[in-house]
């Protein structure tokens, strides 16, 4: 059985917190890369290019990419023979965000209730969805994600009969209504299958793969493909001023249901798609 300290989770933690914001990854980089050799539209390629030389200034000066630091998403397995000693790994995780925005000055964007709206003053809790996993090492992505995209996602539960050209209208009418108010280019998250909370998680899980990574069922690959070209139609454009690039890829996951439900979820991601990992 391996053995993990507390303090370690808590300094890992605390590092991606500050590299997510400051260090965009290569995979999106290179999309935009790749978006301003076809983008036609003259507003879109200055864009690109401006988000290009942004990801390099943040980079560079270790200053946060966006001034939206997030809500702190995780997304641990955890191998059922690690022990952690010296705390809870859910404290463990809490105390490397709070170190991580501190040290790094991050934004704090988390309210303590959703109606009085006391900043919490540390960008804590983190959101943590742990999954109990063979082996003995403990895997944790995490994602700083924005409010503005997450204000523009959906969920709807869809009657079987709606099929999937109704997933598809569903998931075309959510990000066309999105307009430019998410930040576009975006990276589309979708969720279909499970049930009313199981959909949302899947289109959150769906957005720490990569950009440009194809699902690895055929179908599901050939659909996110179908879906990519298709929002790139609606001519919305980076950061809603028209063009090619409405988004940088479209990610699908699916999970078993009910025989009376389609759920569907859509969770958009700005332009600043931003994750980090560590294994320990």
């Amino acid at each position: 059985m391996k053995v993990i300290q507390y303090t370690e989770i808590v300094d890992e933690v605390s590092r991606i917190c500050q590299e997510a914001n400051f260090d965009l990854g290569e995979d999106v980089v290179n999309a935009f890369k790749e978006s301003v050799k076809t983008e036609t539209s003259a507003a879109g390629k200055s864009i690109l290019n401006q988000l290009i030389e942004n990801a390099d200034i943040a980079t560079s000066n270790r200053v946060p990419m966006c001034q939206d630091t997030g809500v702190s998403v995780f997304l641990v397995k955890l191998g059922q023979d690690c022990h952690i000693t010296g705390g809870r790994l859910e404290d463990a995780i809490n105390e490397g965000v709070r170190k991580g925005y501190d040290e790094g000055y991050l934004r704090y964007s988390i309210v303590d209730d959703p109606i009085t709206r006391k900043n919490t003053g540390d960008n804590t809790p983190a959101v943590i969805h742990i999954e109990l996993v063979e082996g003995d090492t403990l895997d944790v992505q995490m994602s700083a994600k924005g409010g503005g995209a997450e204000n523009m996602s959906a969920m709807k539960m869809l009657t079987p009969s709606a099929g999937l050209d109704g997933v598809k209208d569903f998931i075309m009418t959510t990000v066309k209504e999105a307009g430019p108010n998410a930040c576009p280019p975006l990276v589309v998250g979708i969720g279909i299958g499970g049930n009313f909370e199981v959909a949302p998680y899947l289109a959150k899980k769906s957005l720490f793969r990569p950009v440009g990574e194809r699902h690895p069922d055929e179908d599901i690959a050939a659909l996110e493909m179908e879906l990519h070209e298709a929002v790139n139609q609606l001519g919305i454009g980076p950061q809603g001023l028209g063009g090619d690039t409405t988004a940088l890829d479209i990610k699908v996951e699916t999970a078993p249901c009910h025989i009376a439900a389609l759920p569907v979820a859509v969770n958009l991601n700005c332009h600043a798609s931003r994750h980090k990992h560590f294994v320990i």
